[in-house]
This record gives structure tokens, sequence and C-alpha cells, in this order.
């Protein structure tokens, strides 16, 4: 898996796979990208600083603190 960020675009891009991909759709603020065969290879979050922020908001304070602690 690799992870790449846009800074310019505020895009995350998150690649599963290195097959090649034939199409692509739009799901809110999600692009997904699939083989012929429905398989996803990549995912697109636009407005993603925003997305991660909520997402990071709605954590249990529990799961925050195990995720973000200084090890």
């Amino acid at each position: 898996m690799k992870v790449k960020y846009f800074t310019e675009d505020d895009l995350l891009v998150i690649r599963f796979s290195d097959m090649p991909y034939d199409y692509a759709e739009k799901i809110g603020m999600f692009i997904i990208h699939y083989t012929r065969k429905k398989e996803s290879v990549v995912l697109e979050i636009l407005n993603a600083s925003k997305f991660l922020k909520e997402t990071i908001q709605s954590l249990p304070y529990s799961l925050k603190e195990k995720v973000f602690s200084e090890k």
C-alpha cells in the first residue's frame, strides 16, 4: 500500500495495488478506482484535511491516546 498527500489539491491518495485500473466512481468526497473485475485499486479522498480532522475528532479518547501517544 502506498499513501501520498498532495498539498495544493488537499488530496490524499491511497494505492492498494499496482494493478492498472479501468474506471473510477465518485462517492461523496471519495473517488474509487477499479479494475475490470471490480477490485478497488486506488482511493482518493477529496478535501482530505477536513476529512481527517473530522475523523480524528470522532474517535474515542482512549483510541486517540493510543494512536497519537509518543512511543
